[in-house]
């Protein structure tokens, strides 16, 4: 990756919490299923794991990015801290399955990167005047649906991230669903009468 002399910070610290049980390979595999849709090379920036009494923590940061033409690169920066993991078995579907337990904690920048170095507008006045033109004026064509795309992709990360964290509620019935409670008020019900 090359520098860029424009940094666009689109979206800032978008945050996930969760704690509870996960499958950390799932969740893992889900983010570069994700990512790999969305068109995104994979680039893993800093893994680290400490071991402690209280469990396992985690720490992984991750910068896919996407290039776009020879001026642009849209960046995720996405930070995962895994803390206090211990292993759990939990049972569903009368099998036990092994998972992991602990808090998840995500944040999720988006940036996009702009170089036009051998441009026309590496001229400080006409770089000014740019500047000025695309932030209150006119967008001009070739960037006017880069920040879009941008978050459109975060959103979509973001979103398989959130359904694989909270479909691991529903698989070991630790959340209580509108219809079984229906169902139980009927049952109920039906035993009072």
């Amino acid at each position: 990756m090359q520098n860029h002399y424009e940094k666009n910070l689109v979206i800032n610290n978008r945050e996930l919490v969760y704690k509870g049980i996960f499958r950390a390979d799932e969740l893992f595999s889900t983010i570069n299923r994700a990512l790999e849709q969305r068109g995104y090379t994979k680039r893993e920036k800093k893994t680290e794991e400490t071991v402690t009494e209280a469990g396992r923590r985690t720490y992984v940061e991750l910068r896919p990015f996407k290039v776009i033409n020879n001026y642009a690169e849209l960046l995720i920066k996405i930070k995962i801290t895994l803390d206090n993991i211990t292993e759990t078995v939990e049972e569903f579907n009368n099998e036990k399955r092994k998972f992991q337990k602990g808090d998840v904690q995500m944040y999720i920048d988006a940036w996009l990167l702009t170089d036009y170095q051998s441009r026309w507008g590496m001229k400080p006045f006409v770089w000014f005047m740019k500047g000025v033109i695309n932030k209150f004026v006119y967008r001009w064509p070739q960037e006017a649906g880069f920040p879009g795309q941008l978050s459109e992709d975060t959103a979509y990360v973001y979103a398989q991230i959130k359904r694989i964290l909270n479909s691991y509620k529903f698989d070991v019935g630790k959340v209580i669903r509108e219809e079984d409670v229906r169902q139980q008020i009927a049952e109920d019900i039906q035993k009072s009468e």
